[in-house]
């Protein structure tokens, strides 16, 4: 069970992190400025963030494992709506966003600044809450279930700024407008890939 849901959290991690808002466009900035570490340095910052929501929401779900696990289907079938609504959303089409205003130039103060700046959205943690119901959690060994789920979205969001300035630092010049829309639709399959086995999971 362990593995598996670390791997399923690592590919959420990845689908989550991908579509390219203001602080991909900052680490994008940062990376043919400074290079790959500096462009790595806002994403760690964005990573960290989404472990700690994604830890209080996993948390509170190990807390709630006993009573959770009597309704572990109608939470599947929410969950994996989300899912669906969230891959829905990454699939039209957006504008290319401005990035993020960080005045930090080291690479301590960036991932402060983007560590703060993601932290600061309450929306988030209801989002992962809504998520890890799809993906079982609920159902899942108390803390020790919690403990792969929260590591494996940090890794997958960690790696996808990885990748992301990796790519940056090898073209060194910014990367054609198309490249946003392709990474936010396969973020959106992603998702809608897991909806859909949540919702069919909680048939099953």
């Amino acid at each position: 069970m362990e593995p598996v849901l670390f791997l399923k959290s690592v590919l959420l991690g990845l689908a989550i992190a991908a579509p390219l808002g203001p602080i991909g466009a900052l680490c994008i900035n940062r990376t043919l400025e400074r290079g790959f570490v500096a462009g790595a340095a806002g994403g760690l910052g964005t990573a960290l963030a989404d472990g700690v929501y994604a830890t209080l929401a996993a948390m509170g779900f190990a807390a709630f494992s006993g009573v959770l696990a009597q309704i572990d289907i109608p939470l599947r079938l929410v969950g994996g709506a989300f899912m669906l609504w969230l891959g829905w959303k990454s699939l039209t089409p957006k504008p290319p966003r401005a990035a993020a205003k960080v005045s930090a130039r080291d690479l301590l103060g960036t991932t402060v600044a983007t560590f703060l700046l993601t932290i600061t959205n309450p929306m988030t943690i209801l989002s992962f809450a809504a998520l890890f119901a799809g993906l079982g959690l609920a159902s899942a060994s108390g803390f020790a279930g919690a403990g792969p789920v929260v590591a494996g979205v940090f890794a997958g969001s960690m790696l996808w700024w990885c990748i992301l300035s990796g790519g940056v630092a090898l073209v060194h010049h910014r990367l054609p407008d198309g490249f946003t829309t392709w990474v936010s639709r396969l973020s959106g399959a992603v998702l809608i890939g897991f909806g859909l086995w949540a919702v069919a999971s909680a048939f099953a």
